[in-house]
């Protein structure tokens, strides 16, 4: 599959909608990558996507500066993923193989292989094409960030749409 240009796309969407051009978020420095602090076979790891992800059942995300966020349980079976999302188009590959942004089985796979030690009870899914960079910081990001710390995380794989 050919990569996905999503800077640009975003950009074109952005235009297309008749919105100012998005402003790309850019975090706080002082929350910089640490080095593990324990072997990543002995390690409990958690996931966020940025896709919109929920579960079928759930309730799917506005189009526009929904700060929500979903708990995704790991055990969820990958044919009850769903997507909402701003940009629409960039969903055509998730729908097709939504493990390309939620990647649950290699996680489990990884964790059967003893590669992962533990895994989350829940991951996590929000929607990154917020254009309130204000409801960003002070809506999501805490959101995020309590529930996040209830997992009790060794590692966090952020994985972006």
């Amino acid at each position: 599959m050919k990569p996905v240009e999503y800077i640009r796309r975003t950009r074109e969407t952005y235009d297309s909608l008749g919105f100012p051009p998005y402003r790309w978020f850019k975090a706080d420095s002082s929350s910089a990558f640490a080095p593990l602090m324990k072997p990543l076979a002995e390690s409990r790891l958690g996931m966020l996507s940025t896709a919109g992800t929920y579960v079928q059942g759930q309730v799917a995300y506005c189009y526009q500066d929904d700060t929500g966020i979903r708990a995704i349980p790991r055990d969820t079976p990958l044919e009850k993923i769903r997507f909402s999302h701003i940009t629409e188009n960039y969903l055509v590959e998730a729908r097709q193989d939504p493990s390309t942004v939620f990647p649950l089985e290699s996680l489990r796979t990884l964790q059967q292989e003893g590669v992962i030690g533990e895994l989350a009870d829940n991951y996590y899914s929000c929607m990154g094409g917020i254009y309130s960079q204000k409801r960003v910081e002070r809506e999501l990001v805490p959101n995020l960030t309590n529930a996040i710390e209830q997992q009790e995380l060794d590692l966090l794989l952020l994985v972006p749409l």
